[in-house]
This record gives C-alpha cells, structure tokens and sequence, in this order.
C-alpha cells in the first residue's frame, strides 16, 4: 500500500490544516517515509502535527525545484530531522525571479539550505533504490505554461529565461504500479511525460504534480487552447491526474470538463491511499 498526504496546498482542505502558496507532501511506501517539497514556512510542520504525521521518522526529502514555496520548510524540517537526505539538483540554489510590471521579486530558495549535512546533489538520472527514482534532463516545447516567460535567473547581473534545469521529478514504484510526482512541471506537464515514456517505455498509472496555468491577469485564447489541448493529451496516457497550487482554478474546471474523473484536486491536508492499484481519496 502507498500512502499520500498532502501537508500543505493553496486552497482549504481537512478541517483544522492550514493553507499557503506552497506545496509538500508526505508518502509513505513499503520502504520509506519520505517528504515531496516542504511548502513556503513552517506551516507544512503544523499541519503534520495535526494530521497524526511524524515527520521525525522522514527518511528521505525531495525538492522538486528552486522556488520558495517549495523549499521554504525546509530549514525547519532540517532541526526536527537531522538524519533525512534532501535530494535537490546542484542548480536549485541560483538567482530566480518573478518579473512583473511591478519589479522583480526573488523566489529563489534561502541558500543555506544547500550547506544542510544531508543535501545530496540529483544528476539527471538518480536512482535511489528499488522504489524511488529522480529524473530531470527535459526538454521539448509542448503547451509549456505561458506564466513561465516572468520567471527569470539573474547571471552576471542580467536576467535571462529561466529553463529550469533546476527542475527534477519523482517516480515511485511498488510492483507494478508506478506514481509520478512533480511540484508545478515548469517544464511542461506533457513534456515531462514524454521524458518519463523515454525512460520507462510506459506511462505511469498516477500523476501528482501542479500544471503552473495559472494567470491572475487572465487567459487569452491561445492559453485557453493550450490548457484544453494539455487536458485532451493528458487522457490519452490513461493515468489519472491529481493537481492543485499553481494550476488555477479556472484551468482546472475546463481540464476536468475533458478529463472527467481522470483528474481530481488536491487540497492541503487531503490524502490519497493506493491498495491494489486503486486510489482511495
């Protein structure tokens, strides 16, 4: 059996969690306990407490990319578990930016982290053990979000496209069943898909992650169709699909008038169990 939890999203959820821009989620497998990204504070903790989580008993951290809203706990987690690795890529510690008509804010990570005792650098390809996995290398331009064109990394004083090299992702294998996981596939949900196929010569029966579709100024309808044509891709792999944070909830309701029950949500405090290949949620 796997179990999934998510320990902080966006949007309410289980009575008595609280919620932030931010993800992390709790797994447990047949061989681990681990962490997926530790959301943007100290809130992911809180409300591991109040969901009966000790993550004290954490073997095993994955970032999922250099943003703050994903690694912010991070600090905290690393004085209550001071044995856990933290897989991150070498890159996760650079200059990243949100560039607005507003000005630039730094969503970096706080680069302490990186000097953590257990922080282990992922390659492209990393093979934990048995059941978890870490990939990156992704490439490809398919439906990649359009808010991905603000976020920038600062060299030599000078901001350029940010490619998120810094991005990796997790798949979880138990027998037979295969779950990938991602923070907001930056890279693009379907290319990052195409990366998996590359690998596994298969699709995998459970997706996790955020599709970044969000846009507070609004969609246009190239984003419309890209969001409708990202849906239409995603059923034809037959996995089913959960999502939150920085989707949006305008793009998920019309990826879900496609997708119907392929796609479901995800809400802070929200869990997911695996028996026998079939999610319980």
């Amino acid at each position: 059996m796997m179990k999934i939890i998510n320990l902080v999203e966006d949007t309410p959820g289980e009575p008595g969690c609280l919620y932030e821009h931010g993800l992390s989620f709790y797994i447990e497998t047949e061989m681990h306990k681990l962490l997926m990204d530790c959301g943007a504070t100290e809130m992911f903790l809180k409300n591991a407490e109040a969901l009966g989580v000790d993550v004290k008993a954490v073997d095993t951290c994955i970032l999922s990319h250099g943003h703050y809203d994903h690694a912010g706990g991070i600090p905290e987690f690393a004085k209550v578990n001071d044995h856990a690795a933290i897989y991150l890529k070498d890159s996760a510690g650079g200059d990243y930016y949100h560039i607005t008509e507003h000005g630039e804010k730094y969503i970096g990570i706080d680069r302490k982290i990186m000097e953590l005792p257990g922080c282990v650098a992922a390659g492209t390809e990393c093979r934990i053990d048995e059941e978890l996995f870490l990939f990156s290398g992704i490439t490809g331009n398919e439906n990649l979000p359009a808010g991905n064109r603000k976020l920038k990394k600062k060299v030599d004083g000078t901001f350029v496209q940010d490619v998120f090299e810094h991005e990796q992702c997790l798949v979880i294998t138990q027998d037979s069943f295969h779950v990938l996981m991602s923070g907001c596939a930056h890279n693009g949900i379907l290319n990052i898909l195409n990366r998996y196929f590359e690998l596994f010569q298969s699709y995998p029966d459970v997706v996790i992650s955020g599709f970044h579709m969000v846009q507070k100024g609004g969609y246009s309808e190239e984003d419309i169709l890209n969001i409708r044509t990202t849906a239409e891709l995603l059923l034809e792999t037959g996995a089913v699909f959960y999502t939150g944070h920085c989707t949006g909830q305008e793009a998920y309701d019309r990826m879900k008038e496609i997708m119907g029950e392929k796609l479901q949500p995800i809400h802070s405090g929200s869990s997911i169990k695996f028996l026998q290949d079939v999610p319980e949620h």
